[in-house]
């Protein structure tokens, strides 16, 4: 009679093991748990059933060894851990970052260095072969960390464009394109005094998109006035006080293109408070469409941006670079989408 045990094994299952149950060689085992494409899909998935029929979980530390890989990947975010956790776009593009990591058993390391002085540390840690590439994020000017990293063989891929046309991989959206059309939008619904509240000038989507607003209006004909322009960083207390000396400086304002749903959820705030009826009085367009952008009152046209697609991407970009040893620079730009809501379109909520 043959018995069938519930109970876990009492030991991890071996390469040989997982070589006698799909009858295989132990090398064609080791081949395919390290990768190699030297394997036949059919072989491939014959070991694939035997590992997962035995439960077998391959030594990190000797497969390490053998490869010397790590099967980590670092997402680095120049930011202040606090903005980390507020503002909406970082947490859907480490999301979408974490899902494609996954698929690959890569393991995901966050590394949050808080000011310009923490960046030494930082660079120590990942050329020590901690991991095997990284994921950077939130540059501001000519910060330094890409090339120290490019310098010493690291693989990196950039979220967004760099400031330079620098020698670096990078994933972005169509950041000027997605701006000229948010403002042309209000301009084609009659708005003739379109403000902005711009990003920060060290940050590159802060100037594509102040550049596409300023497309827009000369597409339109329209002047550029610059008492129309505010800059502030990308929260929402900067867009409270980029509104305020916006109200100040030009109260006759009719809309308000804005770089970020945080800046355009400080933006209208202090419309309310001014009594000003949104859209009737002022229409305002973010841009991310992040979920503040559907709950806002009312809510806020914005400029989608596929936010977790781009995390994907970067990953795609990155692995493809470590697996081939590839330093070939590629470039992937992605297209936003106008989503039209209240704030530009409708009636203003009382």
């Amino acid at each position: 009679m043959t018995v069938t045990s519930t109970q876990p094994r009492a030991h991890s299952a071996t390469l040989e093991e997982v070589a006698k149950v799909a009858g295989v060689s132990r090398a064609t085992v080791s081949r395919v748990v390290n990768g190699s494409p030297r394997v036949s899909g059919d072989v491939r998935r014959s070991v694939q059933s035997a590992i997962d029929h035995l439960g077998y979980v391959p030594n990190r530390a000797a497969r390490s060894l053998v490869t010397r890989r790590s099967d980590s990947i670092a997402v680095v975010i120049t930011e202040p851990a606090g903005r980390l956790f507020t503002d909406p776009f970082f947490p859907r593009l480490i999301r979408g970052v974490s899902t494609a990591l996954s698929a690959r058993d890569v393991q995901l390391v966050l590394l949050m260095p808080d000011s310009p002085a923490d960046e030494p540390r930082t660079a120590r840690y990942l050329t020590a072969g901690h991991v095997d590439g990284v994921l950077l994020g939130s540059l501001h000017g000519e910060d330094p960390l890409p090339g120290q990293l490019a310098a010493n063989g690291i693989p990196v891929v950039l979220v967004g464009r760099p400031p330079r046309d620098a020698d670096v991989s990078y994933v972005d959206v169509d950041n000027r394109e997605g701006a000229r059309r948010a403002t042309a939008h209000l301009l084609g619904r009659g708005r003739r005094r379109v403000a902005t509240i711009a990003g920060p000038a060290d940050m590159v989507p802060g100037l594509d998109r102040l550049a596409g607003y300023r497309d827009a209006l000369g597409d339109a004909d329209v002047p550029f006035d610059k008492d129309l322009v505010a800059t502030a960083d990308f929260t929402q207390e900067g867009g409270v006080a980029a509104m305020e000396r916006l109200l100040a400086a030009r109260p006759d304002l009719d809309a308000v293109f804005c770089a970020s749903d945080l800046l355009a959820a400080g933006a209208l705030s202090v419309l309310v408070s001014a009594g000003r009826a949104v859209p009737d009085d002022v229409a305002i367009v973010g841009f991310d469409d992040s979920p503040i952008a559907a709950t806002s009152r009312p809510p806020l046209t914005s400029v989608r941006q596929p936010i977790e697609e781009m995390g994907r991407e970067m990953v795609r970009l990155l692995l493809d670079l470590i697996a081939n040893n590839d330093r070939v620079p590629r470039r992937v730009v992605l297209a936003t989408e106008l989503i039209q809501r209240e704030s530009s379109t409708g009636r203003s909520t009382p």
